[in-house]
């Protein structure tokens, strides 16, 4: 009887439970790893959509305060924020009150100018008569 107890005391793991368990803990890290892709990826476009945001508040922020007020029209450029390059189109149109005019500026990033990052839209008020 003490032979029977010591056998089924060594006995361990068969190479199928391992391996079974081997699958598990590598379905569970993968998991894991996607997840944690993904959140990087959405910390970097985060990042990418603020930096657009502070280019576009930005640019309104020079249309208002620009002398003389900006002329109707479309203009394109570039501008770096935070080490990061942007491209923006910026479009200024009338309102139907003739002292005030529309600025529509859309913000992307140089290689993908398709995709817009921010988009903002602010009025600029005509001071002189």
């Amino acid at each position: 009887m003490r032979a029977a107890l010591r056998r089924a005391a060594l006995r361990g793991f068969t190479l199928v439970e391992i391996l079974v368990a081997l699958a598990i803990i590598a379905v569970a890290l993968a998991a894991g790893m996607r997840a944690l892709a993904q959140s990087t990826d959405g910390a970097a476009m985060l990042k990418a959509r603020t930096l657009a945001l502070w280019v576009a508040q930005n640019r309104l922020a020079a249309a208002q305060l620009a002398t003389p007020w900006p002329a109707p029209g479309t203009g394109h450029g570039s501008a770096t924020e935070a080490g990061v390059a942007f491209t923006y189109t910026e479009t200024v149109g009338g309102t139907p009150n003739p002292a005030f005019r529309k600025v529509d500026v859309s913000v992307a990033a140089p290689d993908q100018p398709d995709y817009v990052l921010a988009h903002l839209v602010g009025f600029v008020g005509n001071a002189g008569p």
